[in-house]
């Protein structure tokens, strides 16, 4: 079983009905397969072989299912760049995964210039220009159907590299199908004909529900850039039935939609996570789109670890505050609390989230010392810290290396990150340490608002104090209409925020 002969066979099943559509072009199961066979076969003419690493840059477009399609038919292990990133990143991820080929779309072409001469193993580049329709029209039709075992590797995802250099995630074809599986386990039943919209890139975490959909007959519809009320357009018009939207995409859809009258009469899911939601975001996008909300928490090693739909997370359940956790763990999937000693700890207790699942990373590519140190018995340590409750739900406190140390107490940033998010003219936030004379660190919130005018400092501070206790209050509160600092995959760079507090100090971390 693996990834390339289960999308041959739906490919077969569901030969005439509509399996990718961009803009207004429309590709059918049999023309979407074709033309990877055809990009499979081009790359194999150029001496690629199987296992061989190739990089690709691209936005979401018709020609980014080309290798989806191929480099699985080729046997060819995919390496996505991020859109964002800076040359010297995709310089680092095409040496440390030894890519022989770069794809890049023509938009894209000025960011990769010199790379070839820069990195030794790189030997092609092929940009997506207009003379990419005919090139691969130029090739052969006819599938050369390789022996391809469930153990070879299928993907390198990278670590969004908020710490030192992006570390690069390898997936197996039977672990990137547990994952889809496990995936969509919770989700509503994809039938032939269901759309879903890709908005965030195939390429990443959007690339998790490409898979699905295509298996069961399902249609992707590819989006290239985030514009609020194109989506809600979008959704509409093409009658979309699942779809990915993070935290910061629903913020904006919800200050955009106005009260304009939508109809979603086939949406069944609407999945949200990779950052906390607001009480405000969620309940307001629940009345715009409905009981259709499912969130998601896991990590690039392990994508996924807890998971849950409406009914859990909109219930009253005694010694649960569902609203604030991150999902309840998925029933193939192994999640327990440890210590320092990676030990076992008792529920209820606070400690580093670690996790087994079938669609966990095989390891770090070529990185064993990292491999070691994330992997421990065959267990995950994630590098969040968390905790589960009697009835299952998992309650996401922060990252491991985040924790603020203020008089003795622990003060994980996200929790108050939540609290704050949910004064409704905040638009994002992030809190983080900084030095303290007398409690050695104090937590400092930047807060990206509407409007300056229509919150305060003590408004922030109030809040706090009155949901988390007076200790946890910031110290100091910017308030700024700036948007924060993001990475490549789109989360808030806290420490990029946090560094000029900590000028001149010997490490990190203060103590009183």
């Amino acid at each position: 079983m693996n990834v390339t002969s289960l999308m041959r066979q739906a490919a077969q099943l569901y030969a005439e009905n509509p399996a990718v559509i961009f803009g207004n072009k429309t590709l059918t199961f049999s023309e979407a397969w074709e033309r990877g066979v055809r990009l499979a076969n081009a790359l194999r003419k150029l001496g690629l072989n199987p296992g061989d690493r190739v990089g690709v840059l691209e936005d979401n477009c018709l020609e980014s299912s080309d290798i989806f399609q191929g480099s699985a038919i080729a046997n060819l292990v995919r390496v996505p760049l991020y859109a964002r990133n800076s040359k010297t990143a995709h310089l680092h991820m095409l040496k440390y995964t030894g890519c022989r080929a770069l794809i890049v779309s023509k938009k894209f072409e000025k960011d990769v210039a010199d790379l070839k001469s820069e990195c030794t193993s790189l030997e092609y580049v092929i940009v997506r220009d207009e003379s990419y329709e005919e090139w691969l029209s130029s090739f052969s039709p006819a599938e050369e159907k390789l022996t391809i075992s469930a153990d070879d590797a299928f993907i390198i995802r990278h670590t969004g590299g908020t710490t030192g250099k992006p570390k690069g995630v390898m997936s197996s074809h039977k672990a990137w199908l547990a994952c889809c599986r496990d995936w969509f386990y919770i989700f509503p039943q994809v039938n032939p004909g269901d759309k879903c919209l890709h908005v965030a890139s195939i390429a990443h975490g959007s690339g998790y529900q490409y898979l699905p959909i295509w298996l069961a007959g399902g249609c992707n519809v590819l989006m290239d850039h985030f514009d609020a009320n194109e989506v809600m357009e979008t959704l509409e018009k093409q009658q979309i039935a699942f779809t990915l939207l993070p935290p910061p995409m629903l913020s904006s859809i919800i200050h955009s939609s106005g009260g304009k009258e939508w109809s979603f009469s086939k949406l069944k899911c609407i999945l949200t996570g990779t950052a906390p939601i607001s009480d405000a975001t969620l309940n307001r996008s629940r009345e715009i789109f409905g009981d259709v909300f499912y969130q998601g928490y896991g990590a690039t090693e392990c994508p996924t670890v807890a998971f849950m739909g409406p009914d859990q997370w909109f219930s009253e359940v005694p010694g649960s505050t569902p609203m604030r956790a991150c999902g309840m763990p998925l029933p193939f999937v192994r999640v327990e609390i440890w210590d320092e000693d990676n030990n076992s700890l008792p529920i209820g207790s606070i400690g580093e989230i670690v996790a087994k699942a079938d669609g966990q990373l095989s390891g770090f590519w070529d990185n064993a010392d990292e491999t070691a140190k994330r992997m421990v018995n065959g267990w995950i340590k994630l590098g969040d810290i968390g905790r589960l409750d009697d009835n299952g739900y998992l309650y996401l406190l922060d990252r491991k290396d985040d924790v603020i140390i203020s008089g003795g107490f622990n003060i994980w940033p996200t929790e108050i990150e939540n609290v704050i998010a949910s004064l409704e003219d905040v638009v994002e936030v992030s809190v983080f340490g900084v030095p303290h004379e007398k409690w050695g660190e104090t937590p400092v919130a930047v807060c990206c608002v509407k409007n300056e005018e229509k919150i305060t400092e003590d408004d922030v501070r109030n809040i706090v104090s009155q949901q988390l206790g007076s200790y946890k209050k910031p110290s100091q509160v910017i308030i700024q209409t700036e948007p924060l600092p993001k990475t490549a995959v789109g989360k808030i760079q806290r420490r990029a925020l946090r560094e000029k507090f900590w000028i001149g100090m010997e490490r990190s971390i203060a103590g009183a």
